[in-house]
């Protein structure tokens, strides 16, 4: 897979929540910080305002997307200055356990599509670790791909079928991928970090292949081989664009995929550890305790 899809399909854990909200004027829905929890808003009608504790309201209009990648609290209204009058939305209060919602009212001034993502505790992706925490894409009618994506999702919410369980995730997960996509192509061009990495050709085919075959016996110079650069050069730009050394980013992405093999499958230790590049199990038992601090036997018994 390459770097995005990594992120969407070994980083998130459970199920996703996602709901279309109709909303009538006066209105203010609190959203709970969700540490581990990623959280992204769609104003399908309307207008809103977007406010948190000590920075300035952000206005959202019809066609605007935002993200919320750390899952911080924030709360939605038709004014900055409107109370919520009802309890903040927690996914794990148990009066929101239907994972797909659609409430409508009698003249509704806003329409909200939301959905939320569980990221795996300890494996959050550096990529995401680096955004904003904030990310506001406006006037998404000029983005087809956002636009089409919203257009199903919140057709699925709004009108259930046979097959929306399992089409209401893979939209969800388009949705975050063009998001993501979004932000990574209006980034500034001098900025370091991983949208600048993804889009330095060279940076980028290292890391897609070190994706597409993580149990490879790479070395330096074998991925700088790949970006097509000097064994030196090639190492210090890695390390300027991500902040970390080519082999530390190819050992925790090893460890990384090991954690979802052991508490996702019934693999061998063995067999774990030949599909993320150890020739034994001492090697790699003993490179997962250091990233985890705890053998990779237990770590899988506690789930």
């Amino acid at each position: 897979m390459d770097v995005l899809s990594d992120v969407i399909a070994v980083m998130r854990t459970g199920e996703p929540r996602s709901a279309r909200v109709e909303w009538p004027a006066p209105w203010a829905q609190e959203f709970a910080a969700v540490p581990g929890a990623a959280g992204l808003q769609v104003v399908l009608a309307g207008t809103c305002w977007l406010t948190r504790p000590g920075r300035d309201p952000v206005e959202l209009a019809a066609g605007d997307v935002v993200f919320r990648p750390h899952g911080d609290g924030h709360t939605l209204g038709d004014s900055p200055s409107t109370v919520p009058d009802e309890p903040a939305c927690d996914p794990d209060d148990r009066r929101f356990l239907t994972r797909y919602a659609n409430r409508t009212v009698a003249r509704p001034a806003t329409v909200v599509l939301c959905g939320g993502y569980r990221l795996a505790p300890g494996r959050a992706h550096p990529l995401l670790a680096g955004l904003p925490d904030l990310i506001h894409l406006p006037r998404l009618g000029r983005l087809p791909e956002l636009r089409a994506t919203v257009d199903l999702l919140a057709g699925e919410l709004e009108r259930p079928r046979l097959g929306t369980d399992a089409i209401v995730p893979a939209l969800l997960d388009t949705l975050l991928l063009h998001i993501l996509r979004t932000w990574i192509d209006r980034a500034p061009d001098h900025e370091s970090g991983w949208a600048a990495a993804l889009r330095d050709p060279p940076i980028a085919a290292a890391l897609r292949a070190v994706h597409d075959a993580p149990g490879r016996p790479w070395t330096v110079a074998a991925l700088a081989a790949e970006a097509r650069m000097s064994r030196s050069p090639f190492a210090r730009r890695f390390t300027a664009l991500l902040g970390q050394p080519p082999l530390t980013y190819l050992t925790w992405w090893r460890m990384t995929i090991a954690a979802r093999l052991l508490t996702g499958s019934d693999a061998s230790l063995g067999a774990v550890a030949a599909q993320v590049g150890y020739g034994s199990e001492f090697a790699f038992a003993a490179a997962f305790k250091r990233q985890f601090g705890t053998p990779p036997g237990r770590y899988r018994r506690t789930g």
